[in-house]
């Protein structure tokens, strides 16, 4: 049987993947079993709502308790991926957190300033990815969880001062964490006859690119380093690059956005669902309900690959900017 939902049930559900805590969730999710219409095709998603209901005030109550004994290295992930700085200290993550986010890190000119993680929230157009500001890497003493924080990352960006040996800077902390058993994604193949190793993307920020007579610096860093390292010359300071850093890294990340549609109505473009490239329409319905996914039948495209309102079905790869209408 059809579940017709009514438009109003997207754009509760839109607003509960958009809650940030659990009270605010549990309220959206109150409010979804309020608009969903009671009968047997929608039981079964009754049902998964009355249960991650359940889930969300038990943890809700369970972090009550638990609060104190929280990890400052334990940090949820927001936004469309999770992304940390690191490196040695004075190179200048906190400046450059602060430059693109809307977090506060503490900022000096003396070394480690900071001692715990400090994330905040990058905007690139309608999305918001999460960076975290990390204490220096440093092998008389590094917190267990802060590798733990990085081996949970999505990608890896290495900072190092363009005016203080770049090149040494960028060995040392590569060294540290392969020390740890975190590689480096696009040197996989070095390493294909080695076991138990994490791979993940890593990105060189090198900053202090605080004007243009630093060119030629940034050409003999590139020259001097041994393998090939994607690297961007940036600027905490004046803002140079931070755009085109900030369009890289949502390349790099891999990610696309997909807008959901009710029949008869506009699509929403303030919240779009971030997917991974390569996944398919039924992906995306799986985003929006695991029912959805399960029943889906076709589902009607906008996008710059097909015509508008084209029918496609559910292993369609979709694109960035997909706008997606389901058949349930």
């Amino acid at each position: 049987m059809a579940t017709n939902l009514p438009p109003e049930y997207f754009e509760a559900d839109k607003r509960y993947r958009a809650a940030k805590t659990p009270g605010e969730k549990i309220s959206c999710i109150e409010e979804l079993l309020r608009i969903v219409p009671k009968h047997k095709g929608t039981d079964k998603l009754r049902a998964g709502l009355r249960k991650r209901l359940s889930k969300l005030k038990t943890t809700a109550q369970a972090k009550k308790g638990t609060a104190k004994r929280e990890s400052a290295f334990r940090i949820d992930k927001e936004g469309a991926g999770q992304v940390v700085l690191v490196g040695p200290a004075n190179v200048g993550k906190s400046s450059l957190v602060s430059a693109l986010t809307n977090a506060t890190p503490e900022i000096a000119d003396f070394p480690h300033t900071t001692w715990k993680p400090t994330p905040g929230m990058m905007p690139i157009e309608n999305i918001q990815i999460q960076l975290v500001d990390t204490p220096p890497l440093n092998r008389d003493f590094m917190e267990p969880e802060l590798l733990d924080l990085i081996r949970r990352s999505d990608y890896i960006l290495v900072v190092v001062d363009l005016q203080t040996d770049p090149v040494h800077q960028l060995e040392d902390s590569v060294a540290i964490l392969q020390e740890h058993r975190i590689m480096p994604d696009h040197l996989k193949e070095l390493y294909s006859e080695q076991r138990g190793l994490i791979f993940i993307p890593f990105l060189v920020l090198t900053n202090k690119f605080d004007d243009d007579n630093f060119d030629e610096n940034f050409e003999i860093f590139c020259e001097l380093l041994e393998n090939d390292w994607p690297s961007i010359p940036v600027s905490a300071t004046t803002g140079h690059n931070l755009e085109q850093f900030k369009r890289m890294l949502f390349e790099r990340l891999e990610i696309i956005r997909v807008y959901s549609k009710a029949p008869g109505r506009e699509p929403d473009f303030k919240e779009p669902f971030i997917l991974k490239k390569g996944d398919t329409v039924e992906k995306f319905a799986g985003k929006i309900h695991q029912d959805f996914a399960s029943k889906l039948k076709t589902a009607r495209l906008w996008g710059t690959a097909v015509y508008d309102g084209q029918l496609v079905q559910r292993d369609h790869v979709l694109s960035d900017n997909d706008i997606v209408e389901l058949q349930i």
